[in-house]
């Protein structure tokens, strides 16, 4: 088991050639936190350090795995990075936020708190933020939960990580709907 601040970033496919090479399955918006010399843990609690990732490929090479015999015991592993490893390694755009930092910030239509983001859900035209919703809300019958669309301007509107504070428009009415 994996302590609570890592974060599943790739699993390692079959070993591809003789110098040691996988197949990497990223599960991660920032290829670039692959580059040479990252330090990644494994569900098996290895450590493993890249020697080198080729993105057109999607190859990746750790140090010490040097050939096909030792790489092969790697299939199939799932990598892990840490919270302050993906901070430092991946650069966010503007409204780009890393979703850890968006689990459990409070979400605010003017100045009503329709609940809390409980989880991240990824679909393949967009993400959508899970919303456990306010007690207060619950109790006038609304449902538990509810998603909003991570869509800037659309639904968005404000993202306060410090705050811990989520400003957004036109979800009432979803959760009134849903």
């Amino acid at each position: 088991m994996n302590n609570s601040n890592d974060i599943f970033v790739a699993k390692l496919g079959k070993a591809v050639g003789l110098q040691g090479h996988l197949r990497l399955f990223m599960d991660t918006d920032f290829p670039e936190q692959f580059k040479k010399g990252a330090v990644f843990t494994t569900n098996r609690k290895l450590e493993l350090k890249v020697a080198e990732y080729n993105t057109a490929r999607e190859l990746i090479k750790f140090e010490k795995f040097d050939d096909l015999e030792t790489s092969k015991k790697l299939t199939n592993q799932e990598l892990y990075s840490t919270f302050e490893q993906t901070k430092e390694s991946c650069k966010l755009k503007k409204n780009e936020f890393f979703w850890f930092d968006l689990i459990s910030c409070s979400v605010f239509e003017n100045d009503l708190l329709l609940g809390q983001v409980k989880e991240i859900q990824r679909y393949p035209l967009n993400d959508y933020l899970e919303i456990q919703t306010s007690d207060e809300l619950v109790e006038k019958g609304h449902p538990k939960v509810f998603l909003i669309p991570h869509m800037f301007d659309k639904y968005i509107l404000n993202v306060n990580i410090n705050d811990k504070k989520i400003q957004v428009k036109d979800s009432l009415i979803i959760l009134e709907n849903s």
